[in-house]
């Protein structure tokens, strides 16, 4: 079991129970969520973007992708907001 596999785990039951359009995490609480600390590269909004730039397979940006979010980061507020995205 991977570091962020109980942010997936998470993501998932979220977007089952909720309607709402996304859901918006302190770092705290993510770091509660994968019981451990975020690295140093989470200030960056690059950690978090799976964009052409990024690489969609880091095991991070799977957790969230897998479970059907985008990851909006503010890392200077420490906050992520996951978007959910449209299912096919």
């Amino acid at each position: 079991m991977g570091k962020y596999d109980a942010l997936g785990t998470f993501l998932r039951r979220w977007r089952r129970r909720n309607d709402a359009e996304g859901v918006e995490l302190r770092f705290a609480h993510i770091e509660d969520i994968i019981g451990g600390l975020l690295p140093r590269g989470a200030a960056e909004p690059e950690w978090w973007c799976a964009n052409g730039r990024a690489d969609a397979h880091a095991p991070h940006r799977r957790a969230w992708l897998d479970a059907g979010f985008e990851a909006i980061a503010e890392p200077k507020a420490e906050t992520v907001y996951f978007k959910k995205r449209p299912t096919l």
